[in-house]
C-alpha cells in the first residue's frame, strides 16, 4: 500500500477521485488519510458548541465522503476547499441536530472587539474582558458574572434570529463571514450584516 500511496501522492486529487468513481476503491483510503488532519481540526473548532469530539470527527468523515461523491472539477475551485466546506457543514448540521450547542463559551471565545464603542464607553472592549471569571473573585462575584452569563445567553436566545443565532454558532469557532455564508448557504453580504447585527444587540445586552 505504501508504493500505491506515493504513487497517489503524485496525482491531484481531481485525478484520484476520477481513477476511484472508475474503481479504484483504495485510492478512498488514501484521501481518508490524507484529510483526517483536516478533519480534527474542524472537529476541535466545533467542540466549543458542545458536541463530542469522537462524534464530531465521525460526522467530519461523512462530510469528507460526501465531497468525494459530489465534486465537480470543472464547478469546484479545488478538492480541498470544497472539502472543507462539506465537512464544516455536516458538522455544524450534526451539532444542530444533537440540540446540545450552548451559547456558554461565549466568554471564553467570542470577541466583538471593533473600532466601535460599546454601551459602557470603552473601545475596543471584548466579551471575554467583560465577562472573564478571575482568580480573585470572592465567591459573591463569581455567582454575580454566572448570573450575568445566564442573562446574555436567556436574551440571545429571545433577542437573536435564527439566522442570526446559526451566525453566532460558527463564528464561536473562528469562522470568517465568508466562511459561516458557505456553510450556511447564504449570501456573504447577508451574513456579514447578520453579524454585524448581532454584535450590536449582544452589546446593548452586555
Amino acid at each position: 500500500m505504501s508504493g500505491k500511496y506515493e504513487e497517489y501522492g503524485q496525482c491531484t486529487d481531481g485525478e484520484l477521485i476520477d481513477r476511484l468513481r472508475r474503481g479504484e476503491e483504495p485510492i478512498m483510503d488514501y484521501i481518508c488519510d490524507k484529510y483526517k488532519n483536516l478533519v480534527r481540526s474542524k472537529a476541535k473548532s466545533m467542540f466549543i458548541l458542545g458536541a463530542d469530539s469522537e462524534d464530531l470527527i465521525q460526522e467530519g468523515m461523512i462530510g469528507l465522503f460526501k465531497a468525494v461523491r459530489d465534486f465537480d472539477s470543472g464547478r469546484d475551485a479545488s478538492f480541498r476547499t470544497f472539502a472543507e466546506l462539506c465537512i464544516s457543514r455536516q458538522m455544524y448540521t450534526a451539532v444542530q441536530a444533537s440540540k446540545r450547542q450552548k451559547h456558554f463559551p461565549l466568554n471564553t471565545y467570542v470577541s466583538l472587539d471593533s473600532s466601535e464603542t460599546v454601551s459602557d464607553g470603552q473601545d475596543g472592549m471584548i466579551l471575554a474582558e467583560l465577562l472573564a471569571d478571575r482568580a480573585e473573585q470572592s465567591p459573591e462575584e463569581l455567582f454575580l458574572d454566572k448570573e450575568r452569563v445566564a442573562y446574555l445567553e436567556e436574551s440571545i436566545e429571545k433577542e437573536l434570529s435564527d439566522f442570526e443565532r446559526q451566525v453566532l454558532d460558527l463564528y464561536m469557532t473562528g469562522m470568517s463571514y465568508t466562511e459561516i455564508a458557505k456553510v450556511l448557504g447564504r449570501d456573504e453580504k447577508a451574513t456579514d450584516n447578520a453579524l454585524q447585527r448581532l454584535k450590536g444587540k449582544i452589546r446593548k445586552m452586555l
